[in-house]
C-alpha cells in the first residue's frame, strides 16, 4: 500500500492530467448534440466489432456440435434417398402393386483413429454394435466409399480402409456400366486406386467417373474415383484403369456405415448355390 502511495504521489500530476482530460471530454461530449452523436456512433461500431468477434469465438466453440449435427442430418437425408430402397413390383391380372422397401439404411459416426501411410490402414469408429454395426458393413462419406468394417466392440469399430493391399469392391463406369473391381494402387499412393479387370469392350475415357455396381456392401452409383490413366493387363484379354481416388483420406472426418438389409438373405441364398455346385 505503502508503494502504491509513493507511486501516486510520484506521478500525481500525470493523474490530475488524466482526470481532466477525461473529464472535459465527457462535458464536451454530453452538451454538444453533433459531438454527442459522432461519439455514440463510433461507440455503438466499436462495440458491434466487438460483438462480432465473440460470436465468431463462439461460434468457433460450438463447431463441434454443429458438425455432429449436420453428419446426423446427412445420414437421416441419405436414408431417405430413393437409392437406399428396394422396388418389390408384382404384376397380376394387370394390376401393378409396387411396394418400396428400405433395403439400405446409414449409421453416422465420428473417425476417432486413421491411417494413411502404410501397407495396410485402418480407421477407427465411435460406434459399434450398441449402434448397429456389424462386421462385413460397408463405411462410406460424403464423397465416396471408405472402407467395409472388419472388427467390432460394443462402442467402437475398426474399418478396413480402401488404402489396404487386401481391399477390393465391386466397381463400374458410370457411362457404360462395365463391371470390374477397384483396389489400392502398387505404389500406395493415397490418392490412386486401379479399377481392374473390365471387359476389353469398354471404351472408358480419362476423367471418367467410376461408381459402385451395386453387388457388394453400397448401394449402386457411389462414387469412387476418375479414371487418370489408361493401360492394359498383360495378354490384353482385360482392362486396367489407374484412378484418382473420390475420398481424401487423410482429411476423413465422419462416415456413414452402410447397414443393407438384405445382405444375409443374399449370401445364405448364394452360399446355398456354392453347396449344389
Amino acid at each position: 500500500m505503502r508503494n502504491l502511495w509513493i507511486f501516486i504521489s510520484k506521478y500525481n500530476a500525470f493523474f490530475l492530467f488524466l482526470i481532466f482530460e477525461v473529464s472535459s471530454l465527457i462535458i464536451y461530449i454530453k452538451y454538444n448534440s453533433f459531438q454527442k452523436a459522432v461519439f455514440i456512433n463510433s461507440s455503438n461500431e466499436v462495440t458491434g466489432n466487438l460483438y462480432a468477434r465473440v460470436n465468431e469465438f463462439y461460434r468457433y466453440l460450438s463447431l463441434k456440435d454443429v458438425n455432429d449435427s449436420l453428419a446426423r442430418e446427412n445420414a437421416r437425408l441419405r436414408n431417405q434417398l430413393k437409392s437406399s430402397f428396394y422396388v418389390d413390383t408384382v404384376t397380376r391380372h394387370k394390376v401393378t402393386d409396387t411396394v418400396y422397401k428400405q433395403q439400405y439404411e446409414y449409421i453416422v459416426a465420428k473417425v476417432i483413429n486413421n491411417s494413411v501411410n502404410r501397407s495396410n490402414n485402418y480407421l477407427t469408429i465411435n460406434c459399434g454394435g450398441k449402434q448397429g454395426i456389424a462386421k462385413g458393413m460397408g463405411v462410406m462419406c460424403d464423397k465416396g466409399i471408405v472402407g467395409k468394417v472388419v472388427y467390432v466392440s460394443d462402442h467402437f469399430a475398426v474399418v478396413q480402409s480402401l488404402l489396404h493391399k487386401d481391399s477390393q469392391f465391386s466397381a463400374m463406369l458410370a457411362n457404360n456400366k462395365e463391371i470390374g473391381y477397384v483396389a489400392w494402387g502398387d505404389d500406395m499412393d493415397p490418392h490412386k486406386g486401379v479399377l481392374k479387370d473390365v471387359s476389353n469392350n469398354a471404351l472408358p475415357k480419362l476423367g471418367e467417373l467410376v461408381v459402385t455396381s451395386g453387388y457388394s456392401l453400397f448401394p449402386e452409383g457411389i462414387p469412387i474415383g476418375k479414371i487418370s490413366n489408361l493401360h492394359t493387363k498383360a495378354g490384353g484379354l482385360l482392362l486396367n484403369m489407374e484412378l484418382t481416388l473420390a475420398v481424401d483420406f487423410s482429411k476423413l472426418q465422419y462416415v456413414n456405415v452402410v447397414d443393407n438389409k438384405f445382405a444375409k438373405e443374399q449370401e445364405g441364398l448364394e452360399a446355398q448355390q456354392k453347396k449344389d455346385e
